[in-house]
């Protein structure tokens, strides 16, 4: 099998290349080690940034997301039983967020890719990427059954932190940055309408709580909880009382409860591998960092790899230059860090770290009264959930 590029997982993030490309007139082949029905319904993020809204429209993927979608023009901060708004509009000219969920987006471009697409391959699993440092890289996959070699111009690793494409990257030049939560996000889905009409991020002693939602009837909420913890030891009477209590405030707010239909705890953490690309395999998503989800950037920094990636070798084809696909990694880099830098800001605002000190808590308390103080401040953490630049 031979193609332009030869694309390794159908995440939004591989998936939303593969449209990219079709739309610039560039061939590709996409392999998905899993099932149809499993890329569908796997739970992940539900925040789209401005940017990532914009290109799914712009590809033709946006009609449902705007239909169903929940935007969203601030969200509130909770602490000390205080409520705070952060206006997303106009403190950024006019930016917003979506609230909709990545197995909707997955729908949308997988039904758009079968249609109108190149190949798309599911049950297809990478085995290994060859050749990376010649003009005609390899993936060889099993399919059905039978391994198989799909020959590329270029290889696209968007399988994740444990897939195959990164470990193509010789250790000699392989760069690996990464912190190691010691909490993490005990989330149940439950069939109730949201309690808040936007995102309400908690600071409370006893840790971090989370109210999100996924559709106007189904709420989606987080607690902090110690890192390994097993979702079974909570019951859903001891979830909702900890809500509770985290999301208490002095004007009597009352959090709605109903039918607890899914429940999973999220491990936290931080991770960049440098370089994004080696010779002709270039890394994104998960393949090449991870962010903690206090700041909602992990599908959001993976689209904006696919559009770098996209947009350079549109570059190359049109122009013959390749300067835009060489500078790949250095561009997605100085977004990807300013990106793990909001999600550590975030996540180290919020949460109590085991054993913190009483000295620690009042600093966290008067970072949140600085920003609820202060139109610098706000301005500076609704820039960074709104989204940072796709240049």
């Amino acid at each position: 099998m031979r193609t332009t590029v030869g694309i390794i997982g159908a995440g939004p993030a591989g998936l939303l290349l593969a449209r990219l490309l079709h739309r610039a007139g560039i061939d590709s082949v996409v392999l998905e080690s899993r099932d149809r029905a499993y890329v569908e319904r796997r739970q992940r993020a539900g925040i789209l940034e401005q940017g990532t809204a914009d290109v799914l429209r712009a590809v033709g993927a946006g009609e449902r997301m705007d239909r169903e979608g929940l935007r969203h023009d601030g969200i509130e901060l909770r602490f000390a039983r205080r409520r705070h708004r952060v206006d997303f509009p106009a403190l950024t000219g006019g930016r917003s967020v979506m609230v909709y969920a990545q197995t909707e987006v997955c729908k949308d471009l997988i039904a758009l890719q079968l249609k109108e697409g190149g190949p798309l391959l599911f049950e297809a699993e990478a085995l290994g990427v060859e050749g990376a440092e010649n003009e005609r890289p390899r993936v060889r996959f099993r399919y059905e059954g039978v391994e198989d070699v799909l020959e590329c111009d270029y290889v696209v690793g968007c399988d994740g932190y444990w897939g195959v494409a990164r470990k193509a990257v010789p250790a000699s030049l392989s760069r690996a940055y990464e912190r190691t939560y010691p909490f993490g996000w005990l989330g149940i889905l439950a069939d109730v309408p949201p309690s808040h009409d936007e995102l309400v991020y908690a600071r409370h002693d006893r840790g971090f709580a989370l109210l999100s939602m996924r559709s106007p009837s189904v709420s989606r909420l987080y607690l902090q909880v110690p890192d390994g913890t097993d979702a079974g030891e909570w019951d859903d009477e001891e979830i909702w009382a900890e809500l509770e209590r985290r999301f208490e405030t002095a004007d009597g707010w009352q959090l709605r409860r109903g039918p607890v239909t899914q429940k999973s705890v999220t491990p936290m953490r931080s991770f960049v591998h440098e370089p994004m690309r080696h010779g002709r395999l270039f890394l994104a998503g998960d393949a090449a960092h991870i962010v903690p989800p206090t700041g909602a950037k992990g599908l959001n920094l993976a689209v904006g790899d696919v559009i770098t990636f996209a947009r350079a070798l549109t570059h190359q084809q049109e122009t013959g230059s390749a300067g835009l696909l060489d500078a790949y990694s250095e561009t997605c880099l100085r977004r990807v860090w300013q990106a793990e830098r909001f999600s550590y800001d975030m996540t180290t605002l919020l949460h109590r770290a085991p054993g913190a000190t009483a000295f620690e808590d009042r600093l966290q308390l008067a970072r949140l009264e600085r920003i609820a103080a202060s139109r610098a401040a706000e301005t500076d953490l609704a820039e960074g959930y709104t989204g940072f630049p796709l240049h």
